[in-house]
């Protein structure tokens, strides 16, 4: 049986836009994972005429939320840490989604079948691929969902010999 996107996808999914504020990103990314029932670590970035822009991920959040100079702390034992969230927060009051997404996005259709995703996503090192059809966003497939779809096979013992 051939598996591909279509059958892998989510099409239930919530989305951000790009003006929006990452402090609100973030607060969407909390509501997100309680309509989902599990935790979401990126979310697709639309704009207005729900065309895919981007894509924002928890990696691309703290990234840009790092302190600039973190990699010589390691030898700073007198380091004062304390103020360094708030002024991370203070910072992601003022930044919008857009000005920190992936803009380049990895794209599937839906007739990509499941060992070309694997491939992608191993070669690419993404977790999630948006399915567009013809400039249309139609779902997301998530390595999670791939990875449980294969391990479910491993399981059963009449699907693995």
């Amino acid at each position: 049986m051939k598996v591909t996107a279509r059958d892998l996808m989510s099409t239930k999914f919530l989305t951000l836009r790009s003006e929006l504020l990452i402090r609100e990103a973030v607060k969407e990314f909390k509501r997100a994972s309680q309509v989902e029932g599990r935790k979401i670590f990126g979310m697709m970035v639309l704009d207005q005429q729900q065309k895919l822009v981007g894509m924002l991920s928890m990696f691309d959040i703290l990234l840009y939320l790092r302190p600039k100079h973190i990699h010589i702390w390691g030898m700073m034992d007198d380091l004062d840490i304390s103020g360094i969230v708030d002024m991370a927060c203070e910072k992601a009051g003022s930044v919008q989604v857009g000005d920190i997404m992936t803009q380049e996005v990895i794209t599937i259709s839906p007739d990509t079948h499941k060992f070309m995703i694997l491939d992608i996503m191993i070669k690419k090192h993404v977790r999630r691929l948006p399915v567009v059809e013809s400039g249309s966003l139609q779902g997301i497939v998530y390595i999670s969902d791939l990875f449980y779809g294969l391990l479910d096979r491993f399981t059963d013992e009449d699907d693995c010999r």
